[in-house]
């Protein structure tokens, strides 16, 4: 009733106007509120404020074991009061390292949906090299804040290339690209750490299973080989995320302090 009272006295021509103005502003309507639902709340430019630590994404190594980093994620969250989340990767870490990047991207996009200011990333082992991948592909220096690896092949590991050789076919996707000179390490050697984007790369000397251990060093992050600050510490790979030293600097590196390398040990000093 009330539409019909509306439109009358308005001629035919102006009706048929104003119904296709209703429709250009329904249609914009429409368009504008799909754009927002599939709009990303993540940074796509700038940097995070070095001053506003938010959530703390944990990736986890080369057979997706958590519970070391559980034990670090608790720390952190005692320690800086920081959120922190330990990310479950798909095939147990053993899979394609992008598809881990994914993982990793998702786990932003979600911390950044909950209204964190900004993320944190500590990649353990092969977690640290899909932390690079992530920051090299995903524009990760636009939304991390700091990024700490701890004991990770940025540069491959001859274990993996050892076990390739050993038993062919028993490599998974991850091992392979873990091999020195792969064709996805080669490609990420190419493109140089971004700048102004904190980044601690610890690693121990002990280490067995990163081969060689110093194949963590960054070009352009804060590098720390962990006897050379501690050398009484004994910590071999699996005990980097536990070692209270490495937790340290770990909890040192997540504050708002500038990223330098440190003087001393910390803890035994």
């Amino acid at each position: 009733m009330r539409v019909r009272i509306g439109w009358r006295g308005i001629s035919p021509r102006r009706r048929l106007l104003l119904a296709a103005v209703a429709l250009v502003v329904l249609v914009g309507a429409v368009a504008a509120f799909v754009a927002a639902g599939g709009r990303s709340a993540t940074p796509r430019s700038g940097t995070p404020a070095q001053d506003k630590p938010g959530t703390v994404l944990l990736v986890p190594g080369y057979g997706g074991g958590q519970a070391a980093l559980d034990q670090l994620a608790d720390r952190i969250r005692r320690g800086t009061g920081q959120a922190a989340e330990v990310l479950t990767l798909p095939g147990d870490g053993t899979g394609d390292l992008l598809a881990q990047v994914g993982v990793l991207t998702a786990a932003v996009e979600r911390a950044y949906e909950g209204g964190a200011p900004s993320v944190d990333v500590i990649g353990y082992s092969a977690g640290g090299v899909v932390a690079r991948l992530w920051v090299a592909r995903e524009g990760g220096e636009h939304q991390a804040r700091r990024v700490v690896t701890l004991g990770a092949p940025l540069h491959g590991t001859r274990l993996a290339a050892a076990g390739g050789a050993a038993v062919p076919g028993a490599c998974p996707t991850a091992c392979q690209q873990l091999a020195p000179g792969s064709a996805l390490l080669r490609q990420l050697e190419q493109q140089a750490l971004p700048t102004g984007l904190p980044w601690l790369s610890v690693w121990t000397e002990l280490d067995e299973v990163v081969t060689p251990p110093d194949s963590a060093r960054l070009d352009g992050a804060v590098n720390v080989p962990l006897q050379q600050v501690c050398p009484g510490d004994r910590a071999a790979h699996g005990d980097l995320p536990t070692d209270p030293e490495v937790v340290a600097l770990v909890l040192r590196a997540l504050s708002t302090a500038p990223m330098t390398a440190p003087a001393q040990c910390p803890v035994s000093s």
